[in-house]
């Protein structure tokens, strides 16, 4: 009886899962290993008014890509990569500009597309999550643990946090993961994001969470209605992302950024230029399954 319900509530997970054509048919790059593109997206579907106004999360104008990622898993261990929001990359037939334009501009096609050509990887599968999914999934494993190395105030983000160790729960690590009100801004909170997204699925995935059905029902109705993956991608593929998230949480992985050459003003906007040297090291290696050089690891 315990089997079955498993098996039916992973059923129930699996087609409930939202999906979208993420991945372009025509794509034409290659690579060894595995390659998860992971975007937090700034929409507030599922928040209410007052959610918005307690999260400070501001009026919905419009989705863009708050966070980007990308997941390598293969026979080298894995390998974590932020990409800053404001890259300065060729986006096809709309010139250069940020790449988190790009899914504005064609969503998660026209981004993936963005993607595989600036760094010569293929993309395998596509995870998505929104402001309130994030907050959901935070809640429904009872908090992460993190320690915070500074205090931060921070209105715009509904931050006001102390430093040290502490559990935060759905909000507070909302405004944790969306601060730039640190000496580093935006490299400091791609930082910030990729920790705690390690430490967040870590805990999701730890037995704790798996074998108490009042954390994993919660979790899994917070993954299945703001969740979004590719039309080919299930549960299972999900699960893998999971492990392979556990192995950079847990030291058998590498988590960097892509490396930075210099964030010049652009069309009267600051932007972030890539080391090109460093970044065609770093995902050369990974187009080939092979562990970074240290050297080529970011900013």
């Amino acid at each position: 009886m315990l089997l079955l319900l498993v098996i039916g509530f992973g059923v129930y997970l699996d087609v409930n899962l939202q999906r979208v054509d993420a991945l372009p048919a025509d794509s034409a790059v290659s690579s060894e290993g595995t390659n998860w593109l992971i975007v937090g997206s700034d929409s507030r579907a599922g928040l209410s008014d007052e959610q918005q106004q307690e999260l400070a999360t501001g009026g919905d104008v419009g989705q863009r890509t708050d966070t980007i990622m990308l997941l390598h898993s293969g026979s080298s261990g894995p390998v974590l990569v932020s990409i800053p929001r404001d890259s300065y990359v060729p986006i096809e037939g709309h010139g250069s500009g940020k790449i988190n334009a790009s899914y504005s501009l064609g969503g998660p096609q026209l981004l993936i597309k963005t993607v595989e050509a600036a760094t010569g990887l293929h993309i395998d599968h596509y995870a998505e999550i929104g402001f309130g999914g994030f907050v959901g999934a935070v809640d429904a494993v009872g908090g992460v643990d993190m320690c915070i190395p500074q205090a931060i105030k921070d209105p715009k983000a509904g931050l006001d946090i102390k430093a040290g160790c502490q559990e935060l729960d759905g909000g507070t690590a909302l405004g944790y993961v969306r601060t730039r009100a640190t000496a580093g801004s935006d490299f400091d909170r791609v930082a910030r994001q990729r920790a705690f997204l390690s430490a967040l699925i870590s805990k999701a995935t730890s037995p704790a969470t798996l074998l108490n059905p009042f954390r994993i029902v919660p979790l899994g109705s917070a993954m299945t209605g703001t969740i979004t993956v590719d039309s080919s991608d299930h549960i299972w593929n999900l699960a893998g992302l999971g492990l392979s998230m556990r192995g950079v949480s847990g030291g058998d992985g590498v988590a960097t950024t892509v490396p930075v050459g210099g964030t010049p003003t652009i069309g009267g906007e600051s932007v972030v230029r890539w080391d090109r040297t460093r970044a065609q090291a770093l995902f050369g290696a990974l187009a080939k399954d092979q562990a970074p050089p240290k050297n080529a690891l970011g900013p």
